[in-house]
């Protein structure tokens, strides 16, 4: 396999975690989303939407957006299950996964903070405060839901590793990078911790690529 992706990418995160984690063999090519290459038009060609991660498994077309991908892994490859068996757990699996990919991190990528200050002006200490919301708003809803809801174990859903955590692990590494306030989610710490403490998260984390402030 081999991935189109970039060190601080929280999608490409989550891709990264999948392969590690089910011992799938892939390179990386790492998109410098500073420098603008994923407007370039031989990358527009792999995703015209410009974003990463691409995924090419063999000759096939690429596979574009984190959650499809990684459905396509847990229906295609074998290794560890990252999704539950029984319907409703796979479901919740699912559900606590789309708080974080669909509904928060949409709202801190790049692109939206560059069209927030580029197009309405908005200073960069108001645009982090638009920032910091989106991060609590979905840190609150995965703390609330993690803390009462029976199906939280060791990890998001029980005490197997599912999609739920690879993107919750991927929102709490960005806390550290934007300076946002965890001690309000302490079951999402617990978690995100559990999760960190996996040889094959901590091989994924977005600060051990090459590109990497110290990598």
């Amino acid at each position: 396999m081999h991935m189109y992706g970039n060190w601080r990418s929280a999608a490409a995160f989550r891709v990264r975690i999948a392969l590690k984690l089910k011992g799938i063999p892939y390179e990386e090519t790492f998109i410098d989303l500073d420098a603008g290459d994923q407007h370039k038009p031989e990358f527009r060609a792999i995703n015209p939407q410009g974003a990463v991660p691409a995924l090419f498994d063999d000759d096939g077309p690429p596979l574009t957006q984190s959650l499809a991908i990684l459905d396509y892994l847990e229906e295609t490859k074998g290794g560890v299950r990252l999704l539950p068996e029984e319907p409703r757990a796979r479901a919740r699996a699912r559900s606590l996964a789309q708080v974080v990919a669909c509904d928060t991190h949409p709202l801190y990528v790049p692109r939206v903070r560059t069209f927030l200050m580029e197009h309405y002006g908005l200073p960069r200490e108001r645009m982090l405060d638009f920032l910091r919301n989106a991060f609590e708003t979905g840190l609150r809803t995965l703390e609330t839901r993690l803390g009462t809801e029976p199906g939280t174990g060791r990890y998001c859903q029980g005490d197997a590793v599912s999609h739920a955590d690879l993107c919750l692990v991927s929102l709490w590494v960005g806390t550290g990078i934007f300076g946002i306030d965890t001690a309000p989610y302490p079951t999402v710490a617990r978690i995100a911790e559990a999760c960190l403490a996996l040889p094959e998260v901590a091989a994924a984390h977005p600060l051990r690529q090459p590109g990497a402030p110290g990598a």
